[in-house]
């Protein structure tokens, strides 16, 4: 935590600033009292940091109310065309700051705090990080409903509110313990619940053919409470909405069940019910096809287009409201994104909609779902891509099983008429995976219902129009991933083996970089370590990074992992780079050089303190596997170079700051497929490089692990016999790569001139520049700095 400041610092630091918005102070301080006296119920007496922090919130988010109203009512108003853009996740971490920076109320709220007696960080750590994400995609909607606020784009955030995030990580003697992350424990001073929008969404039941259309009948209700969260652009008035469905269940609870003892029965069932919004599912970068997740992922949809559709039908003429009736007017106002395959229901739920209760025919239906809806893709990789069983769907969704059968069928009549005789085309195209368990392929239900198809980064939609898909009728916009805040999942991995055993024979080395040489703005980084100093994050998605990492011939200083509960190997490799951290750090000629440090529990809030501290960034997945990655967007920006394989955003960023201003090394896409076809062995790569092989065996002989030497063995032997991401293959030019990342930094003034470059190239990552492009090419409204006018904050 920072030293206050003195009077007299402050004083100047307020004559600096210039006094915008202290006028404001006395009444934020008159305001923050009212609140900690008649919301929280306090006085100074007895008064936590955490009351304080609850005034303080509800302060400002006084500021937000009046703002929000007249927001909505101003699309009333003008009737514009609305994006709705649903998403599993919302990666917010903390709302205060980000809301006060946008409301321009920074300056004064420090102040009235000051003048208070209470320090505004120790109040902004009082707040808990929203558990209602835990990757770049979760943080890439957080980013774009801020960056369609501040464009003023009509828009809306659709998911779930999870009661329990992912989970609170804890390492306990070197293990990772998973606790739970109870985060709305406290409340949330920025939500409205909203009973009075409150939707039926329907499970199970059967199906009833009529001759005047489709019944969905027997089924069992769970309602969907929203509840709203204001989301303010920056200085423009305009606050959007991100709206979280809970579930509820329905109270039809009957009297007689006092007589047969069924009503205790009937109260704890429904805790059946509000399960679907109990927890967020870890990150799935391997799908696993449970019954609840499904639930999860229908219940937001369900809600979500209820919402829309009820919005829709409201329309003004003139000063009158009258129902607008007419679908084929819908995509003209509405426009639904889905953030990858996890809302993909919202497509047989809108055709559901508009074919069994609006009465549409298929071909007018059909039409208007596909210029409604438009997909981003983020992932390739075949194990975390949605495929679910068949006979799932048929018990929970069984309409929707007929929807999409239809779909599919009505799909390849297309395609034989267009490829006849091309069975292979069709078995690939498919909605339906045939052999074995049949599945639905949720991607390619995506993408055929879809108007618009993007991947994430450049490279990753060129993959799926050459490789994955092959639908090449589809509309392939490319877009950037973004850069908004300093997050996302990353790791910040220690390596350390090969640095490790050749600082370890190396007592006397000389190599040490006096970090003070550097330029003026990187003073705040202070190392002492032998060869270089850096620290060193990186995107976690597969096995390849840490293991490629641990291999590592440099110094990488700081050490962050946070691994799925389930997904045992990535907890091993947590362990593992424990055990390393254990003999690197207490031994006695190593251990005041080179430390290896875990940061436990990484979120958004901790990502937006060691972005800033990190000098490298490693990216340095397989070329082709990752989406983009949005943490190596948010390094580039605060001044870290990166290390990487041409994949994801990497490309962009090359062409941007120019590739001699990054670390490139390692197989591009076009080595990866020719490696696949001619084989690859890791065998011959562990064989043929000393160091390589002298790090696997010690992994696997217990020199980390002396009291369980096969501890480690079953990452060795996935190493050396399992590896699809081909860690061996790139081993060797990572090394070469990373020489010459410790010869640079022995040159500051290069160092820098390198930074400048990379900081400058960041503007194309600007998440308000990629919504700007979505919103002219995908969801055809245009983006606008108009300024809602200010209502009068004290009324």
């Amino acid at each position: 935590m920072s030293k206050p400041l003195s009077d007299h610092d402050r004083r100047k630091q307020i004559s600096v600033r210039g006094l915008a918005g202290v006028e404001n102070v006395s009444d934020l301080k008159q305001n923050f009292n009212r609140h900690l006296h008649f919301t929280l119920v306090k006085d100074r007496n007895v008064a936590t940091r955490r009351d304080y922090y609850f005034a303080l919130a509800h302060t400002v988010r006084d500021h937000l109310i009046g703002r929000w109203i007249r927001t909505q009512q101003y699309y009333y108003e003008k009737d514009p065309k609305r994006v709705y853009y649903l998403s599993l996740e919302f990666y917010m971490g903390r709302t205060l700051q980000n809301t006060m920076v946008n409301l321009g109320l920074e300056n004064a709220c420090d102040e009235a705090m000051y003048q208070l007696g209470l320090e505004m960080e120790e109040l902004e750590d009082m707040e808990e990080d929203a558990g209602l994400g835990n990757g770049g995609l979760g943080r890439l909607a957080a980013c774009f409903l801020d960056s369609m606020a501040s464009l003023g784009l009509a828009a809306y955030g659709y998911g779930i509110r999870y009661e329990f995030g992912i989970f609170n990580q804890k390492i306990v003697n070197g293990w990772q313990v998973e606790e739970a992350d109870d985060w709305l424990r406290y409340g949330n001073p920025w939500e409205k619940a909203r009973p009075e929008y409150m939707r039926p969404v329907h499970f199970y039941g059967r199906t009833e053919h009529h001759p005047d259309g489709v019944k969905w009948v027997d089924t069992q209700v769970v309602l969907a409470l929203p509840y709203d969260t204001p989301v303010p652009g920056y200085r423009n008035n305009i606050v959007n909405t991100m709206r979280l469905w809970s579930a509820k269940a329905p109270c039809d609870f009957n009297l007689k069940d006092f007589n047969v003892g069924g009503y205790i029965q009937a109260v704890l069932d429904r805790n059946l019910a509000e399960n679907i919004s109990r927890v967020l599912y870890p990150n799935d970068n391997f799908f696993e096809g449970k019954e609840l997740r499904l639930k999860q992922e229908y219940f937001v949809v369900s809600a979500t287009l209820q919402d829309i559709i009820r919005r829709f039908k409201v329309s003004k003429f003139g000063s009158r409201e009258i129902a607008r009736t007419d679908f084929s007017k819908l995509p003209d106002k509405v426009a639904i994104q889905l953030n990858d395959t996890h809302p993909a229901m919202a497509i047989p739920e809108l055709m559901r909609v508009l074919v069994d209760e609006e009465k549409l025919n298929w071909e007018t239906a059909w039409d208007i779902c596909v210029r409604t809806c438009a997909y981003t893709n983020h992932t390739v990789l075949p194990e975390a891509l949605e495929r679910w069983p068949v006979e799932l769907f048929a018990h929970l969704l069984p309409r929707h099983l007929e929807i999409v059968y239809e779909i599919n069928r009505r799909h390849l009549e297309v395609i034989a008429a267009k490829y006849p005789g091309d069975v292979d085309r069709l078995r690939r195209m498919s909605l339906i995976e045939e052999g074995g368990q049949k599945r639905i392929n949720m991607a390619h239900l995506c993408i055929v219902g879809a108007h618009a198809v993007n991947g994430v980064a450049q490279i990753h939609s060129d993959i799926l129009k050459a490789t994955v898909y092959v639908a090449k009728r589809k509309l392939i916009i490319l877009c950037s991933d973004c850069v908004s805040e300093p997050t996302k999942r990353i790791l910040l991995l220690a390596s350390v083996l090969s640095l490790y055993i050749s600082t370890r024979h190396q007592e006397g080395s000389q190599q040490a970089v006096d970090p003070k040489n550097c330029h003026d703005w990187r003073k705040g980084l202070y190392f002492n370590l032998t060869a270089s100093n850096f620290k060193f994050m990186s995107h976690f998605s597969t096995i390849r990074y840490e293991v490629l990492r641990l291999f590592n011939i440099v110094s990488l200083t700081v050490a962050l992992l946070q691994a799925a509960p389930g997904y045992h190997t990535a907890k091993m490799i947590i362990r593992l780079i424990t055990a390393i951290g254990e003999v690197v750090n207490n031994d006695p000629v190593v251990g005041d050089r080179l430390k290896v440090i875990f940061l436990e529990n990484y979120r958004v809030t901790l990502a937006e303190k060691a972005i800033p501290a990190a000098d490298l960034s490693e990216q340095i997945s397989t070329a082709g596997t990752e989406a983009s990655g949005t943490g190596n967007m948010k390094f580039m920006l605060n001044g870290a170079l990166t290390i990487g394989t041409m994949d994801g955003a990497n490309v962009e960023m090359a062409e941007e700051a120019g590739e001699g201003n990054l670390f490139i090394f390692g197989m591009r896409v076009d080595d990866v497929e020719a490696l696949d076809n001619r084989g690859y062995h890791a065998e011959e790569y562990y064989n043929r490089l000393p160091e390589l092989k002298q790090a696997i065996d010690q992994i696997a002989g217990g020199f980390f692990s002396p009291k369980q030497p096969d501890l480690f063995k079953e990452i060795v032997n996935m190493l050396m016999h399992h590896d699809r991401f081909k860690v061996f293959a790139d081993y060797e030019d990572y090394i070469k790569c990373q020489e010459k990342v410790n010869a640079l930094y022995k040159n500051p003034k290069e160092w820098t001139k390198k930074v400048i470059y990379n900081i400058a190239g960041c503007g194309k990552f600007s998440s308000d520049r990629t919504i700007a492009q979505y919103a002219r090419e995908i969801w055809g409204v245009e983006p606008t700095l108009e300024k809602i006018p200010a209502p009068d904050d004290k009324h």
